[in-house]
Parts: C-alpha cells; structure tokens; sequence
C-alpha cells in the first residue's frame, strides 16, 4: 500500500450515493485508460471505500450492492475509479506537475542531440531552461510519453534538438573483457559481438543518442580508460572517439 500523502481521492456518485477511494494518482490514471497491470493492493492507501475519505465515513453496504453488485473493496475499487472522477488538491496538483516535468525532462535527455554541435547530447538543465523559455506547461494527469512529441514541437524554436540513436563499437582489453563485456551489452541493442584470440571483445552496440557521455563513463570506469570506442555512422565514415 501507499501512504495517505502519496494518495489521490476518486469519487463516484451514483443512485443517490458518494464513493471515494484513496489510490496512487499515476495508477489512477492507467486504470482509467484500461493500462494497469500491477496488483491493487499495491497502489491503494486503504483496502476500503468510503463515502467521505477525508472523514472515514464509510457508506452503507446495501448501497454498495445496489451500486456495484458487491461489498468487496477490490472489486469496487477499480470501478469507483473508472466510472468516477480524480479529485487532487492544488499541492498534489503541483507535485505530481513537478514530478511529470522531472520524468518529460529526463526521457527528452536521454534520447535527444543536438543535431548543430555533432550530434552531442543535451544536458538536462539546457533542456529544462529550454521548456521555461518555450513556456510549455507539463500536464500532470497525463503520461509523460504522451507528452514528448508535444515537448519537441516547443522546443525545437528555442534549442537545435531531434531525438536519435548511435551505434558504437567497443573493444575491450582481455583484462577487463569478461566483466565489462556483461555490463556493455546491457546497456542498448548488441548488433553483434566477436571474442578475440587474445581474449579480447569487440561489440557493436546501439543505444540513444542522449546516453553518449553515460556510455563512455561507464567504458571507462570499468576498463581503466584502456578501452577503444568508435561512433559508427556507416560503412565508409567511422569516427574514432
């Protein structure tokens, strides 16, 4: 369960009678669009319903027969949120604003270059700068991803940006080969790896663009900066990095 202050209110009026409920705003939401996947009792503040929260109250039971069919909570919970309406505070409002626009800024940064300075990634403040400048307003009761393509449109007059992928290829000494190698590979799509006769790697990795300096670093830490990375473009242009 989640704690009360992490709790948005949904609210249902039907056949003369209030129901409310105390659930996660983000899990709300994905009810109500049919997405949710998680368990209930995971995301709810109280395996009850009430017919005023903020007071305890709790409504008749033959209420709740007549309304939903049954007195189970966690049948009724997912209907009180489908079939009613979110309430949130303004502070809620705010933080879920604050969160959203943390998460919209992260995405954007994570997969975005700047397309005039050799593809180099944008980092996060310049992105969050650039939102402020554009005056875009991060709605917090819908999801980030459906707010990026929205982002990009405002920010494209402010900063040079497009969202892209690199592939890199990496060759990792024998020495740090058999460790590094599992933690490359993870890190985005291995187009294809080969092992050399000294016990050397070589992997060909593509990932998004904005995770480039992220990338490198963890290169680096894990083959002492004795790694060699090349940005791959295509057949006849390959920069050495």
């Amino acid at each position: 369960m989640i704690s009360l202050d992490e709790a948005v209110t949904a609210r249902l009026e039907s056949h003369g009678a209030q129901f409310e409920v105390l659930v996660d705003p983000d899990a709300a939401l994905a009810i109500k669009r049919g997405e949710f996947e998680g368990d209930l009792e995971d995301v709810i503040a109280a395996e009850d319903v009430f017919e005023d929260a903020s007071r305890g109250d709790r409504p008749a039971e033959n209420d709740l027969e007549k309304v939903f069919d049954t007195t189970d909570p966690l049948e009724i919970i997912p209907e009180v949120i489908q079939r009613g309406e979110i309430q949130i505070t303004a502070e809620q409002r705010r933080e879920m604003q604050e969160q959203k626009r943390k998460q919209l800024v992260d995405t954007i940064a994570r997969n975005a270059v700047n397309p005039q300075m050799d593809n180099a990634p944008h980092p996060p403040e310049r992105i969050e700068n650039a939102l402020e400048e554009a005056g875009f307003t991060v709605d917090p009761m819908q999801p980030v991803e459906g707010q990026v393509d929205d982002a990009l449109d405002a920010l494209r007059p402010v900063i040079p940006i497009r969202f892209d992928e690199v592939t890199v290829a990496v060759q990792l000494p024998a020495e740090y080969a058999g460790s590094a190698q599992a933690k490359v590979r993870q890190f985005g799509d291995l187009e294809r790896e080969e092992w050399q006769n000294d016990g050397g790697w070589i992997g060909v990795i593509t990932f998004p663009a904005g995770l480039q300096n992220e990338f490198y670093d963890l290169v680096n830490e894990n083959t002492s900066g004795e790694a060699e990375t090349q940005i791959i473009k295509d057949k006849d242009d390959i920069k050495t990095r």
